[in-house]
């Protein structure tokens, strides 16, 4: 168990509370800007090649941030990298709903995924401190709170639009309540990171290049939700644009119940039928949004999608923790980049193949890429040392 600062024990309620907070912060923001995202496109005319590059500098601003961020986790400490990120997150991201020119929304959204960049990174070191110095396992419920964050974010900013709140006042009062919760939390965060095995990276191999494939697999496929599921519904006819986010919500709340219940079902049928399990049902649901006919069906299509990828990346995480090819915090590390990289690249990826087929088509290959869950999950789960 780590002591964290001086003899104080890192796992106090305090810092429970502000784990949870930050966790929910992060979520919220990306929940804001998922209804956002088909106004932004509309605002400065762009096809779906260019929304899809525009989304790409949001992915290079954060996995080019996420090397340093580590660094500065074990030199400076996670608080100040979570202050640093979560500040300048919400000062930065109203700027998307009022920017009028491609190359300055460019750079609006390449610092966003910087500042993001720094969030997650320190967030997660964070937890990581916070659940060493506990009696029982907390990272499934920090995650939680992301999930929570997000439905938050995506229910509230397409309730305020709904209702014919501007896509100005939406992201800025998002803003506001984010920057309100980060000082909110920002007295109970430790101090100094005392682990530095944690932030380090490496180039995963073995097991671990399975896992972390499978991890970005996933993660892929929730950055399409998050970037493009407002589009898709919209652009089936089922909903008008300002209602779009709907789906990102439904996914957002089955993501949180399934997380919430987790480690009961995980414990219930193993690791390995819970990526099975998990990667079939996640298959289903993209089916379902691809060729829904009617609302409902494609609202049912994201609720799968939701509780089907629930819990394949904690189990991932739990065995790239369990392996023996790499250091366990080397690991985990590399695994958490590579799945990052999924849900902030991947969405790019989709643009393209939208723009030479479409939408839909995007998402049935998204399909056929998760099948690497249920394929690979007796590869995945053969050498792990202890259960998940």
């Amino acid at each position: 168990m780590s002591a964290g600062i001086g003899t104080l024990p890192t796992d106090r309620p305090g810092t429970r509370f502000a784990t949870r907070l930050v966790f929910f912060v992060a979520g919220f923001i990306l929940g804001c800007w998922s209804p956002l995202i088909p106004f932004v496109k509309e605002r400065l005319a762009l096809d779906e090649a260019g929304l899809g590059l525009l989304l790409l500098c949001l992915g290079i601003g954060s996995v080019l941030t996420m090397p340093l961020a580590g660094i500065a986790c074990t030199r400076v400490g996670t608080r100040k990298v979570i202050l640093w990120g979560g500040f300048g997150l919400t000062a930065v991201f109203p700027a998307v709903a009022f920017v009028g020119s491609t190359w300055v929304m460019v750079a609006v959204v390449l610092w966003i995924g910087v500042f993001l960049g720094f969030l997650e990174v320190g967030m997660n070191s964070h937890a990581s401190e916070v659940e060493r110095g506990s009696k029982k396992p907390l990272m499934s419920g920090f995650h939680a709170l992301f999930s929570v964050g997000g439905f938050a974010g995506a229910g509230g900013a397409t309730l305020l639009l709904s209702i014919g709140v501007t896509p100005a006042i939406t992201a800025s009062l998002g803003a506001v309540i984010g920057f309100v919760a980060i000082a909110a939390a920002w007295p109970f965060l430790l101090r100094r990171e005392t682990d530095t095995e944690a932030d380090s990276f490496a180039i995963p191999k073995g097991i671990v290049l399975i896992i972390a494939i499978m991890t970005a697999t996933t993660f892929l496929v929730e950055g399409a939700i998050l970037d493009w599921g407002a589009l898709l519904v919209s652009g089936q006819g089922l909903v008008e644009i300002a209602v779009g986010g709907f789906g990102y919500m439904l996914f957002s709340i089955a993501m949180t119940i399934g997380r919430l219940f987790g480690d009961r079902f995980v414990a219930a049928v193993g690791s390995r039928q819970s990526l099975v399990w998990g990667g079939a049902l996640t298959i289903a649901g993209l089916v379902l949004v691809t060729i829904a006919p009617h609302v409902i069906i494609s609202g049912v299509g994201f609720v799968a999608i939701g509780f089907g990828a629930s819990n394949i990346v904690p189990v991932l995480f739990s065995l790239a923790g369990a392996q023996r090819d790499m250091p366990s915090g080397q690991a985990i590390a590399a695994v958490a980049t590579a799945g990052y990289g999924g849900i902030l690249l991947g969405p790019a990826a989709i643009g393209v193949v939208a723009e030479v087929s479409s939408l839909p088509a995007a998402f049935l290959l998204l399909a056929v890429l998760m099948s690497v869950i249920p394929l690979f999950a007796f590869r995945a789960t053969a050498r792990s040392v202890r259960p998940c």
